[in-house]
């Protein structure tokens, strides 16, 4: 089983215990306001979600980590790679994505978790490239995608929702350009 550290995070996979508190970050509006068309998302919703990321893990071979603050062994919520399967256009790709509560927003814990599941992409991995997709105006994950040294390129729009969004990119050239070599 894949376990990723960081100096404050760890990143693993998902346990029933998670669900309570994941379920509450998915029923916050202000957390949910730029994940698909805004709404909320209850208990069982939340439980379906966390069969279906770990269902990727088994299938893809990667798929979404449980964040857990190291220090006090809270869940903070998610991060990870996916399939962007809702976005067609982009395909093949695979995602690298956030979620956290809004107690944890804030830290820098999505940069942290999110470059550790970059790394993870890249270097275990052994993937070409990965894509980052925000609603346009969501401007604190447009941030953190930009520090893990993604780019914009291109604007298009949610096929069922009709929302503007924005896909990012970084290529395992850039990766090794920003990550490897500046850290030797």
């Amino acid at each position: 089983m894949v376990t990723l550290e960081t100096p404050r995070l760890i990143l693993r996979r998902w346990r029933e215990e998670d669900v309570a508190p994941m379920a509450a970050v998915n029923a916050d509006p202000k957390v949910m306001r730029w994940i698909r068309d805004g709404s909320v998302r209850d208990e069982q919703q939340t439980r379906s979600g966390v069969q279906a990321w770990e269902s990727e893990w088994e299938s893809q071979g990667f798929g979404l980590f449980a964040v857990e603050i190291r220090s006090t062994g809270e869940l903070a919520g998610f991060t990870g790679l996916s399939v962007p399967n809702f976005l067609p256009e982009v395909l093949p790709a695979v995602e690298v994505g956030w979620r956290l509560g809004r107690s944890h927003w804030g830290h820098g814990f999505a940069t942290e978790a999110a470059e550790a599941a970059v790394r993870f992409a890249f270097e275990i991995r052994g993937l070409e490239r990965i894509v980052s997709i925000a609603q346009v105006g969501n401007d604190a994950s447009e941030r953190v995608m930009t520090k893990l040294g993604m780019h914009p390129v291109r604007e298009t729009v949610h096929p069922t929702h009709g929302r503007r969004l924005r896909v990012f990119e970084l290529s395992s050239d850039q990766y090794v350009t920003k990550y490897v070599t500046t850290t030797r």
